[in-house]
């Protein structure tokens, strides 16, 4: 990671840091789950949400019921998902084109 200025040494270590402390903290909670903090966050990245659209704009996103792991999971580090979140119609784009990086198909 190459940063030029303070601010964003600064912000750096910061990230890295929380980062730091968000793993401690789940293999804190996870610990008698016989599972790795790395295949924890494997099995989160399973989890999705549905849309609903209505007149072809999405409204909100249903999060469904979570497999038995992930329930197992979620509970030992004390997180509830709610069951629908609001659409607040926002795109989520990266600056840099990812394109090329990617396996085509």
């Amino acid at each position: 990671m190459h940063v030029r200025t303070e601010a964003h040494t600064r912000g750096h270590v910061f990230v890295v840091m929380l980062s730091y402390l968000i793993i401690a903290e789940l293999a804190r909670c996870w610990q008698d789950l016989d599972v790795t903090v790395n295949e924890g966050i494997s099995q989160l990245d399973t989890l999705c949400a549905t849309q609903f659209l209505v007149k072809g704009q999405v409204r909100c996103n249903q999060i469904p019921q979570p497999r038995p792991l992930l329930q197992q999971l979620l509970k030992a580090a004390k997180i509830t998902l709610p069951e629908v979140l609001p659409s607040r119609g926002v795109t989520v784009t990266t600056r840099k084109k990812l394109t090329s990086r990617r396996k085509k198909r």
